[in-house]
């Protein structure tokens, strides 16, 4: 254990390096799939009102990642693949007192360089040596603390990551862990169990020398004017926007479908758009699929769609409700690409491109991780009072909606241009973006303390 101490703001109390409970000694054969995310990296944030014990938080992620143990592995080159070696790795944990309340940092969760969270070096750790986790805990200067975490985006996606943060939980708690099954040849399990037909076309685009060079500078110039934007829609408030919809859609519709509606219509709308414009919502492909929760890995496909110039909300709800209601059918590609990237070959991945990814046209993704069970997470008898992705790019036309404060609401942040940011904080933006909000409803107390807050 290193314990290091500094004069200046956030200091450092210590950092250590949490090894498994036991060597799991696998090897994980990354898929062709994961290769993509090889380069990427997640980090989100855990809120809570009061500390956290560090001791108990480091061995109870000493058991979890015995049970997971991908996430203290390391990655090594094999041939043009790349695998996980889950022996001698760990992960890194860090713990800090900082200058700043809960309802500061709240506010600065989503925004580049707030330093809640250690963002793993994806292609540093690529190239071998580096944690595939990292674990950032921030002391806050009223009692509550932040909980970081980032992870190599080649490990897994969310549900694998939430396997994790359930299995540390029960550890800490002396709970019943999840059950957890490691693939160490996905593509061999894969090509078992997906369908055999799907969406009929692939995930991604090929882009030749030209268009690269074009989306790069797209895409650089759109970083570095865009703003990140947080929101919190009410229980009640959501109940009316479901049943206005519902209403005028004429069918059922689930809360995401009409927050997504609601939110792209407006933006659409603040932003003076009268062009046809494409939505893509990452979706878990497991439920769609027949496969079990308890696979990790990259297991995410997406619904893909096209919304008509000035389409209303209940219309772009309804057009998500039927995507997902037609997943596996019309929408499932994983298949197909997994059979092109490996037709090209690693050495031609970068002249791919995700379909949902494509910034000139201002393609908005929509993420919605509600359905994690993120505040289900226990920490010393102590759930989250809120989750916040945490964000080294501010990438534009991109949303991510979880449940709000308490688990009560939900609780959106959007990433738009700065002009756009800018009206959506204004008095149109807020009106047009609860018009569903009356006067009565009670907001909750911890919202009042988030700055900027719509």
């Amino acid at each position: 254990m290193l314990a290091c101490y500094v004069s200046s703001w956030p200091q450092l109390r210590e950092a250590r390096t949490v090894y498994p409970a036991r060597e799991s000694g696998a090897v994980v054969r990354c898929g062709v799939s994961d290769l993509i995310l090889a380069n990427t990296s997640a980090s989100l944030v855990f809120f809570f009102r009061q500390p956290l014990d560090d001791a108990k938080l480091a061995d109870g992620l000493s058991q979890a990642l015995a049970r997971v143990p991908v996430f203290a592995g390391r990655l090594r080159a094999a041939g043009d693949r790349l695998e996980i070696v889950c022996a001698g790795g760990g992960a890194q944990l860090m713990t800090y007192d900082v200058d700043e309340s809960i309802g500061e940092a709240i506010g600065r969760a989503a925004m580049p360089g707030t330093g809640l969270a250690d963002h793993v070096d994806a292609p540093r750790a690529r190239a071998g040596g580096d944690p595939l986790l990292t674990v950032r805990v921030s002391r806050l200067s009223d009692g509550g603390t932040a909980l970081g975490c980032s992870w190599h985006h080649a490990v897994g996606d969310m549900q694998s990551f939430m396997l994790l943060m359930r299995a540390w939980s029960a550890a800490v708690e002396q709970g019943e862990p999840p059950q957890v099954r490691i693939l160490e040849d996905p593509d061999a399990y894969l090509d078992q169990v997906l369908p055999a037909e799907g969406a009929g076309r692939t995930g991604f685009r090929l882009l030749d020398q030209q268009q690269q060079a074009s989306l790069d500078a797209d895409v650089e110039a759109a970083i570095r004017s865009s703003r990140t934007v947080q929101a919190y829609f009410g229980e009640a408030e959501v109940a009316r926007m479901r049943r206005d919809a519902e209403a005028a859609a004429g069918r059922r519709l689930s809360a995401n479908d009409v927050l997504c509606g609601h939110v792209v219509a407006a933006i659409r709308r603040l932003d003076e758009d009268t062009q046809a414009r494409s939505l893509a919502m990452p979706v878990n492909i497991r439920r769609h699929a027949g496969i079990a929760p308890s696979v990790v890995g990259n297991l995410v496909g997406e619904i893909f769609l096209t919304c008509a110039p000035g389409s209303a909300p209940a219309a772009i709800a309804a057009q998500v409700r039927a995507a997902v209601d037609d997943f596996a059918r019309s929408h499932l590609a994983f298949r197909a690409s997994r059979a092109q990237l490996a037709e090209l070959g690693p050495g031609r991945f970068g002249d791919v491109m995700p379909i949902g990814f494509d910034v000139p046209n201002r393609t908005f993704t929509f993420t919605n991780w509600s359905r994690f069970g993120l505040y289900d997470i226990t920490f010393g008898g102590q759930r989250p009072v809120l989750f916040s992705p945490a964000a080294r790019l501010q990438v534009p036309w991109t949303s991510l909606l979880t449940e709000g404060f308490g688990q009560a609401g939900y609780f959106l942040t959007i990433s738009v241009p700065g002009r756009l940011a800018a009206r959506l904080r204004g008095q149109d933006g807020r009106a047009l973006l609860h018009r569903h909000r009356e006067p009565a409803d009670v907001l909750p107390e911890l919202a009042g303390q988030v700055r900027k807050l719509i």
